[in-house]
């Protein structure tokens, strides 16, 4: 499947369709599957918060892993990078820029899924996603769909050419964590995050040059904790007609290995508070699959999809954004 848009080009240099099946990363979620790695995943993402039932998982994921081999992950279809992609984003923890919404700790485990799910430290994982009223920066005047203010009406200082986009560098346990919202929603989508994983590059100037792409994709999350954050500020100001996972163009209804995240609230009766949000990717660092390319499971632009182009002088970002 792909996403796209009506009248919106992006700017990269990059094509907006969809990519060939292939076997380039697999992601399992908070669940023992085979060997155990998913919860080892787990330990490894959460390693400063495991406790209770978290600890005794991990202890039993322990026992299994080494004889796991590949069998230990659920592939999972790459899909396009979509519409508002831009190169050149920062490597940095905290991608919000002043951004207002329900804070989110996304840790991502990525593992080596055709060397018993190792881990592999120094890959770099790429995010980018909407703000609460379904905008991505770069393409500001694209109109999200229903109705929602205008942009520039959201009151923070952020640069309209980098907020709610970033890298991080797997540490030694392949892990990465990024700080940022919730994200909104835009028509004809359900909520998500958008990822890359690259392997083979080094920062430079404040964002990640060299290597290859192993894997585009998506993270998803439930339709019960989305419908309920849009009800809070400032996400309710965007009224319309949200899109369910189970009637998204790109959602497989797979579950973890479709890229569904499992998400734990910071203080369960108040989701106001925020979610930390946990995945395990696991990629085969060989393949590459940039989500530029062509390839089949291709469609044609939905109809209702965002409208509106970036100014054509708009700056691209850079490390001194």
């Amino acid at each position: 499947m792909t996403e796209n848009t009506t009248g919106a080009p992006k700017r990269s240099a990059h094509k907006d369709t969809s990519l060939t099946r292939r076997r380039a990363l697999a992601v399992t979620g908070g669940t023992v599957v085979a060997g155990g790695l998913a919860v080892a995943g787990y330990q490894a993402a959460f390693a400063d918060t495991a406790t209770g039932t978290e600890a005794t998982a991990s202890a039993s994921a322990s026992t299994g892993a080494a004889s796991a081999g590949e069998s230990c992950m659920q592939l999972m279809t790459s899909v396009t990078e979509g519409p508002y992609y831009l190169d050149g984003a920062l490597v940095r923890k905290d991608i919000t820029e002043g951004k207002s919404g329900v804070p989110l700790t996304l840790r991502l485990t990525v593992v080596d899924a055709t060397d018993g799910c190792t881990p592999v430290p120094g890959a770099a994982v790429e995010i980018w996603h909407c703000d609460a009223w379904g905008y991505y920066s770069g393409y500001t005047t694209a109109n999200p769909g229903g109705s929602a203010p205008a942009e520039s009406e959201d009151g923070s200082t952020a640069d309209d050419d980098t907020y709610l986009r970033g890298y991080q560098i797997a540490n030694a346990n392949g892990v990465v964590k990024f700080e940022t919202i919730f994200p909104g929603w835009y028509t004809p989508r359900t909520c998500h995050i958008h990822v890359k994983v690259h392997t083979g590059g080094e920062k430079e100037d404040g964002t990640y040059e060299g290597g290859k792409v192993n894997f585009t994709g998506q993270l998803f999350f439930a339709d019960d904790i989305a419908e309920q954050i849009f009800t809070l500020e400032p996400y309710d100001r965007h009224t319309g007609t949200y899109t369910r996972l189970d009637d998204d163009m790109v959602y497989d209804g797979g579950g973890a290995a479709s890229g569904l995240l499992t998400l734990e609230p910071v203080k369960k009766k108040d989701p106001s508070k925020g979610y930390k949000g946990f995945l395990t990717l696991g990629v085969d660092p060989d393949a590459e699959n940039t989500g530029a390319g062509g390839g089949a499971g291709g469609g044609t632009p939905p109809s209702g999809a965002p409208t509106g182009t970036p100014p054509s002088d708009a700056p691209r970002p850079t490390a001194s954004s």
